[in-house]
């Protein structure tokens, strides 16, 4: 059950936060700046490519590498060369984990390795194969890991990674926002200086004043009320949540709020791309999961039983190019089934800020369900 007495109490939520999480949302912007400046001190500015690399190979454990790999793919945009390795394994343990790269891989592809570890020995390993074929190699990690040996016995770069006090090892750490914008900043600004995307030093920083203002919109002083991302963790209290996406920004974060949903606050979730998801999720609304199911159950004890699960949609739309949208048949097909609907959209600006905007409100809403549920 959530403890929504929780949210507007900023010194409980404070309490509760032993795992650092509120800390890493609301300092993401702080984070962003830093991560940039290390990008800069490693020199990434100084970098003169040859070309545009065939492909971009990213390796790295939990989610923190796969929503990285995510939205690098989807900023480099449609036939992105972004392509990430999957892990395999018999556990999640560092040591466990094993990364490989494809037959075809060689001296015109760029490796990159994120991890909030760097004490996988196979990234290290990983590392050195890239030498011997001749790619070249990126990592970001904390520094005084064993990968930042590696990448340097590897000839390659290694641009430490921007850390807290309070970060914590994995796997939890990873859905974190500062943990995920530690990892990913540097990369953008890798990526933007071979020609894949757009995210110089002026980019990076209305991210993080971005950022900053949703940090001060939705914050732990903010009460709930005026507060979109507490208001969305209450209304997912007792709920299903199907997350709809629509706009290029829009997808990486559905994909991510689900995935922090699960597994910072234990709770699943559906989501898919409109307009897709309204055929995908017609049935879902319609079956025992719908709001309206069993309206009359009488008998249920109200005090000892907890309420029964029904799903809310939770859309999350990017700005639509030339009025094209699917959000009123969205709107229409939940509400036609008596389902409730949330819905965010970022304020203008640019795919990079629209998409930190929509990352940020969710992360909040992640963590906030996270805490007030004893997650």
């Amino acid at each position: 059950m959530l403890d929504e007495s929780l949210l507007d109490t900023p010194e409980g939520l404070a309490e509760a936060d032993r795992r650092g999480l509120l800390r890493g949302a609301a300092e993401a912007g702080a984070r962003v700046r830093t991560a940039a400046r290390h990008a800069v001190e490693a020199g990434v500015g100084a970098l003169q490519p040859d070309g545009r690399p065939r492909a971009v190979l990213i390796a790295g454990p939990g989610t923190a590498a796969t929503h990285t790999a995510d939205l690098l793919g989807t900023l480099a945009g449609p036939g992105s060369p972004v392509i990430r390795l999957e892990a395999t394994g018999v556990a999640p343990a560092p040591g466990a984990l094993r990364w490989e790269l494809p037959g075809w891989a060689g001296s015109v592809d760029l490796l990159l390795i994120a991890t909030p570890d760097g004490s996988e020995p196979s990234l290290g390993l990983l590392a050195e194969q890239a030498y011997r074929r001749g790619c070249s190699v990126v990592a970001v990690a904390p520094a005084g890991t064993p990968l930042a040996e590696a990448v340097a016995g590897a000839h390659g770069m290694f641009i430490p990674m921007a850390t807290a006090p309070y970060d914590q090892g994995e796997p939890v750490a990873a859905s974190s926002s500062g943990v995920f914008w530690a990892l990913l900043t540097p990369l953008l600004a890798l990526l933007d200086r071979v020609g894949l995307l757009t995210a110089g030093p002026d980019a990076l920083e209305k991210v993080a004043d971005r950022l900053d203002r949703v940090a001060e919109r939705c914050g732990p002083a903010i009460a709930t009320y005026s507060n979109a991302a507490k208001t969305l963790a209450a209304e997912l209290a007792d709920a299903l949540p199907v997350v709809w996406t629509e706009g290029t920004s829009a997808g990486p974060a559905g994909r991510r709020f689900a995935a922090a949903l699960a597994e910072l606050a234990g709770r699943p979730a559906l989501v898919a791309e409109l307009p897709e998801a309204l055929a995908a999720h017609k049935a879902l609304l319609s079956g025992p999961l719908a709001a309206r199911a069993d309206p009359d159950d009488f008998f249920r004890d109200r005090v000892e039983e907890a309420p029964a699960l029904h799903a809310r949609v939770v859309l999350l739309r990017d700005r639509p190019l030339g009025g094209l949208t699917a959000a009123p048949a969205a709107r229409d097909l939940a509400l036609g089934h008596d389902t409730p609907i949330s819905e965010l959209e970022p304020e203008e600006g640019g795919e990079l800020e629209t998409l930190a905007d929509l990352i940020a409100v969710t992360d909040f809403a992640a963590v906030y369900l996270a805490l007030a549920a004893g997650a």
